[in-house]
């Protein structure tokens, strides 16, 4: 595991089950928000997020954590594993709400008030997009998939890998 990617819902905890991945593994992390998000809310185009994305792929190890379709299939030949955090929206949702209000390391700005636009996006999520990154999946089957329907498998995931890591330090 050198080359990782974390996609899922908005809210769904991809960018904290990455810093936590990243704490346990030693491999840098990048955010593709922190790439295609400007401080002001304004972003930058596709073709320089594409750009941004080729430069982080070029390194010998990465965990790129989010979705971004745009530049899932070119992340998706260049990675050796991928994380789907495939959480039900509800449970998206109350991690969006959860976060309002708090400096995060994935986002160059403080989320202060519901952004609506977001939440129509996660409560489609799994009939607009879902069926897309699966799609994807299928096409990829050298990649080691792990697919985490609740955040406690996550968290059991990482548990394991810190045991393991540390037996390895023995």
């Amino acid at each position: 595991m050198k080359k990782v990617i974390i996609i899922g819902c908005p809210g769904a905890g991809k960018s904290t089950f990455a810093r936590k991945l990243s704490e346990a593994t030693g491999l840098p992390l990048v955010h593709l928000d922190m790439l295609y998000w400007n401080e002001d809310k304004t972003h930058i185009d596709t073709s320089a997020l594409i750009e941004k994305v080729s430069r982080v792929m070029a390194e010998r190890a990465w965990i790129i954590d989010g979705n971004y379709l745009s530049t899932l299939e070119m992340r998706l030949q260049c990675c050796d594993t991928v994380f789907f955090l495939d959480i039900p929206a509800q449970e998206c949702l109350r991690g969006i709400e959860e976060r309002r209000g708090k400096a995060r390391a994935d986002m160059p700005w403080i989320e202060s008030e519901t952004d609506e636009e977001l939440v129509a996006f996660v409560k489609s999520y799994s009939v607009e997009s879902k069926p897309k990154v699966m799609a994807m999946l299928e096409k990829y089957e050298d990649k080691q998939v792990f697919v985490f329907k609740t955040r406690q498998e996550a968290s059991e995931f990482l548990k394991k890998l810190a045991v393991v890591g540390d037996k390895k330090d023995l």
